[in-house]
């Protein structure tokens, strides 16, 4: 179990999951995750890749220990081309300078290499004071063609009800005051509709024909053409 997943919240971490195992054709050679706070992915991306690097500003944390300490909103000390994949989950939206971070991951990335990107969309503030972006598909083409990504493929995480009831067990669970022992009482009271919640979204976001307007995020696929085909 990842270790932030918890009652309120697991079906959040299984469409993560599901999604990883999609893309994980694309995980291969040296793979570079960029924001890659506590590596928890590390083992995953390995079971695939030759390489696992992870970059991450430490910011003093001395629990974060990546393999290349960089500031993702400014150039990063990485030589061109030496990806084979670029992945960065939850990580755009913190960052002051996105545009800066794609245009990094296009430079690092072999020709023909492929970028995972994940990013919230209707999604609470968090880590505040640095949560600076939410991004629409459109937004995020926008931002990857101009990056140099010329095959951009995004996809909408989940649709309207696993968004907001998921949206209401965060909420219902920040709203919880009061003596410790009623907070108890309230979260024991509260986690069976949190759970059974979760567990009927997925099938009523069957009724939801168009997943893109009321996403919590999307999961983006960014390749980067072979030489060849650039200039042909």
């Amino acid at each position: 179990m990842h270790p932030n997943r918890r009652w309120m919240n697991w079906l959040l971490y299984d469409v993560g999951e599901r999604f990883l195992r999609k893309y994980a054709p694309h995980f291969k050679g040296a793979l570079y995750d960029l924001g890659c706070g506590e590596q928890s992915h590390r083992p995953f991306f390995l079971r695939y890749a030759n390489q696992y690097i992870g970059v991450e500003w430490s910011g003093g944390d001395d629990s974060l220990r990546p393999d290349i300490v960089a500031d993702l909103n400014r150039p990063l000390a990485i030589a061109d081309g030496v990806a084979d994949t670029v992945v960065s989950l939850s990580v755009l939206e913190h960052l002051y300078e996105p545009q800066c971070m794609l245009n990094e991951a296009f430079r690092i990335l072999k020709p023909g290499g492929a970028m995972v990107l994940q990013v919230p969309w209707q999604w609470w503030i968090h880590e505040a004071p640095h949560d600076y972006f939410r991004f629409t598909p459109y937004g995020l083409r926008y931002m990857l063609n101009k990056a140099g990504f010329q095959v951009v493929h995004i996809e909408a995480q989940c649709g309207f009800f696993t968004t907001w009831i998921v949206k209401f067990n965060y909420f219902s669970n920040r709203a919880i005051t009061g003596p410790r022992y009623f907070r108890r009482f309230l979260k024991t009271f509260l986690v069976p509709f949190w759970y059974l919640g979760q567990v009927f979204a997925p099938f009523l976001d069957k009724l939801d024909k168009d997943w893109d307007l009321e996403a919590q995020g999307y999961f983006v696929l960014a390749i980067k053409s072979d030489v060849n085909e650039s200039e042909g």
